[in-house]
């Protein structure tokens, strides 16, 4: 905007939120996810199960998780204990999100579906990510976010 010509920019007025769980599979690629309204202990345990039952269990899956309360709960570790035979459980040190690689996705998907867009509700901020997360899991679509284990 040019100086002293601000634009007016509605709101809906009252914030609100929604969440998405999501984990990166490095085998093929794909980026599975479970959108919540809350990310609490109950949806992280449905996001695992989730999982669990999307993917084949041929080969553990290593889990990537940060140190988010909702992971380190007793209810969450005894739904990960329950996995332990098709799992490996990789704890990130605290403040080291960004060594988890789903985070530099959910950077793009943020700058891809949202940034600079006006949204008339949450449900259309929340299709706007679901059509992203659809063109993601598309492997030949060329807005796809290409993960590489050297960055």
């Amino acid at each position: 905007m040019k100086k002293g010509q601000q634009k007016c920019v509605p709101t809906p007025g009252q914030q609100k939120w929604h969440h998405l769980f999501g984990a990166y599979n490095w085998r093929s690629g794909e980026v599975i996810w479970m959108a919540a309204e809350r990310k609490n202990t109950s949806n992280f345990i449905g996001f695992l199960e989730h999982l669990f039952g999307t993917l084949s269990t041929a080969k553990p899956i290593v889990l990537v998780l940060d140190n988010a309360s909702y992971h380190h709960s007793a209810e969450a570790e005894a739904a990960i204990a329950h996995f332990e035979d098709q799992a490996l459980c990789f704890w990130l040190p605290p403040y080291c999100s960004d060594l988890n690689p789903i985070e530099r996705f959910w950077l793009h998907l943020k700058g891809f579906a949202c940034a600079n867009k006006l949204f008339a509700s949450i449900q259309d901020v929340l299709q706007s990510v679901i059509r992203c997360l659809a063109l993601q899991n598309d492997f030949a679509h060329p807005d796809r976010f290409l993960f590489s284990n050297t960055s």
